[in-house]
């Protein structure tokens, strides 16, 4: 729209991409450029909590790149996952080390935060955190491995293991929360910025 700043995604997510694509939000996205990896790992350091990583992450990201692109609105995400304790949840780097932690979630709830900054000349104008709470059932061994033998390796990017849009729904009891924030992206509140700013119609 006339006099909008335009939207840039600091992210190669493909469910984020797809997400604002289906919800026909405008935007270029654009690798953050960042070394999330070392940023991560030092912050858990320092026993941030789940919540705040995300947050952290995705405002590192969104600045990043906002300061080399000041006149467009930046979009940084990111998502952590965590048993009740806190303690986080990581990738599994194998097939046994996420079948070993899946029957570690069965019968179990755990959380995931989905955190959106949204930055303009290289700084925070915009931020959102949302929280979801996953209930897995109780899961069989022989349940898992027929879940992995058809699902892995496609799973292994996701933390936790599963994709709901899946064979990752079968795992569950009850959710509680959006699926877009389990999704990567806190979708509702982000349009309700986004047309503040004239990129969607009001």
């Amino acid at each position: 729209m006339t006099g909008a700043p335009r939207l840039i995604l600091a992210s190669q997510s493909s469910s984020r991409r797809a997400i604002l694509s289906a919800a026909g939000v405008d935007f270029e996205p654009m690798a953050a450029g960042v070394d999330e990896e070392a940023m991560k790992e030092g912050l858990r350091a320092e026993a941030i909590s789940p919540r705040n990583l995300a947050d952290a992450l995705a405002e590192f990201k969104a600045t990043r790149l906002s300061q080399r692109i000041p006149d467009a609105l930046v979009l940084g995400c990111d998502s952590t996952v965590a048993f009740d304790d806190d303690r986080m949840i990581d990738k599994a780097s194998s097939r046994e080390e996420q079948r070993d932690l899946l029957l570690r979630l069965a019968g179990r709830r755990h959380r995931l935060w989905s955190a959106a900054v949204l930055c303009e000349g290289g700084r925070p104008v915009w931020r959102h955190v949302d929280v979801a709470a996953l209930h897995m059932r109780p899961l069989s061994e022989a349940f898992v491995d027929a879940y992995l033998d058809a699902e892995w390796p496609e799973i292994g990017h996701c933390v936790g293991g599963y994709r709901l849009e899946g064979r990752g729904v079968q795992l569950f009891t009850r959710i509680d929360g959006s699926q877009f924030t389990i999704l990567g992206l806190p979708l509702l509140p982000l349009l309700d910025y986004l047309r503040t700013r004239g990129l969607l119609p009001s």
